[in-house]
């Protein structure tokens, strides 16, 4: 089947490549391939009480189908080129602002109005953190929150829908070049033929992405993988920072070891939730705009960053194991009492129902430092006992560790500055590129080659 452009993948990046591109083009050929289903027939079949962990589904409807791994997450948009993904590197600081304003003011106008914008603009939490090693990103953040966020994605599929070709449930398998053109199969046996494709596959598809890579000798080079827990403890604790900020980003310097430790995708009165990635169990949280779906808890990551040098390649893999053995151990997610932790003790049911803070995630009571590398759990003890000076009772006995949480990279594409592979006609956006790690970046990526493929057509 010969189209003008075949996207790969129904995450952020294809979803506002597609609608820059048929804005732009109204008379544009686009079929979007994705593995997953369309967004209302996203039903991850876990419900607490005749399926109380995951179960392997193929696809998984939480990290696949319309809206990508971010349709069920908390919906926050970080406008800021302080983290998220390199975009900036190749598109311009200012360009990068202003992609991700212009998202934004997309998903305002499709079902977003009335959420808050929220600023790290001239806050006195800067100056509280600096006073305790503590270093606060700027940025501004627009929580949609996951109520809102599927409402906008809804919204914005309803737009597409009659305009685009989205085959569902057809992953694609392979992507060749032959004759000019780009041939994309995918599992069902389909062939799709474009002079351009746009390969938007999300964190999921990072290890399809490198096997793209090497059938066409796209150079790559090593990323980092991200490896944490899950924190849970009273909204309460947190409320002067979640209430002014919502999101905030710290970052600490650890004594011992010199390492990176940040807190990451921060859920106020929110929930800690499982995912499943390539059937690796790993835990995530949600957040909600509504109030009768929020609870007395927050819930945020401690990651700690892990680069890699030579020999070493696969730091993907190096993940995995480590998340692999949490499985092992806990049948999916363990979670332990930060009490336990420093004392040595595994937690138990008795010790979790005991404890003050109630999880929202039913997990396998455990002991995470038979799991966690000891300098990477090292690191997550001294920056709870850091936050504790800034969010006194961080450090409390009943503070809840959810592990393993696991943010993969893709191996980094080799990318012109128009995010352009070295084969003319081939872009690879968002999280796969191994340059955009949010739903910001990865937006503003598919906006971009969008234009620049409107304003090149013969390119």
């Amino acid at each position: 089947m010969k189209k003008d452009i075949v996207i790969i993948g129904a995450g952020p990046g294809g979803i506002f490549s597609s609608y820059e591109l048929i804005k732009l083009n109204p008379g544009l050929n686009i079929t979007v391939l994705e593995a997953g289903n369309p967004l209302n027939k996203r039903k991850c079949p876990i419900d607490g009480k005749k399926i109380k962990s995951c179960i392997n589904c193929k696809p998984c409807s939480i990290m696949n189908g319309f809206g990508g791994a971010g349709a069920f997450s908390d919906g926050k948009y970080n406008i800021t080129n302080q983290f998220g993904g390199t975009l900036y590197e190749y598109i311009g600081k200012q360009q990068a602002i202003e992609l991700m304003h212009y998202v934004d003011g997309i998903n305002l106008a499709y079902g977003g109005e009335g959420t808050k914008l929220y600023s790290t603009a001239n806050t006195s939490i800067k100056t509280l953190c600096l006073q305790n090693n503590l270093h606060l990103l700027d940025a501004s953040v627009r929580h949609l929150g996951t109520d809102i966020n599927y409402i906008v994605l809804d919204n914005l599929y309803n737009e597409l829908k009659d305009k685009i070709d989205f085959r569902f449930n057809s992953p694609a398998v392979k992507v060749e070049k032959a004759d000019g053109l780009f041939r994309i199969t995918t599992g069902k046996g389909e062939v799709f033929e474009a002079e351009k494709c746009i390969i938007s596959a999300g964190r999921s598809g990072s290890s399809w992405m490198e096997s793209v890579c090497q059938d066409l000798n796209i150079p790559t080079k090593s990323n980092r993988v991200d490896i944490g827990v899950r924190v849970e403890l009273p909204a309460l604790l947190f409320s002067h920072l979640t209430d002014e900020l919502y999101e905030s980003k710290i970052v600490y310097r650890t004594e011992k070891y010199g390492d990176l430790v940040r807190t990451f995708c921060m859920n106020p009165r929110g929930a800690v939730v499982s995912e499943n990635t390539n059937g690796i169990v790993t835990v995530n949280g949600h957040s909600y705009e509504d109030p009768a779906l929020q609870t007395e808890n927050t819930n945020f990551a401690l990651l700690v960053a892990k680069h890699f040098s030579e020999p070493f390649k696969d730091s993907n893999g190096y993940g995995e194991s480590i998340a692999r053995l949490s499985n092992m151990l806990g049948g999916g997610i363990i979670i332990q009492r930060f009490g336990d932790l420093v004392s040595g003790h595994r937690s138990t049911a008795a010790r979790i129902s005991e404890s003050f803070t109630v999880p929202t995630l039913a997990a396998t009571p455990g002991d995470l430092s038979l799991v966690m590398p000891k300098r990477i759990l090292d690191g997550i003890i001294e920056m709870i006992y850091a936050l504790d000076k800034i969010a006194p009772g961080t450090a409390s006995g009943d503070t809840l560790l959810y592990g393993v949480e696991v943010k993969f990279y893709n191996m980094e594409v080799t990318l012109s500055e128009n995010l352009e592979t070295n084969h003319k006609g081939l872009f690879v956006i968002g999280d796969c590129s191994g340059i955009t790690h949010s739903l910001s970046h990865a937006s503003a990526s598919g906006v971009y080659v969008a234009r620049y493929i409107s304003k090149n057509p013969d390119k």
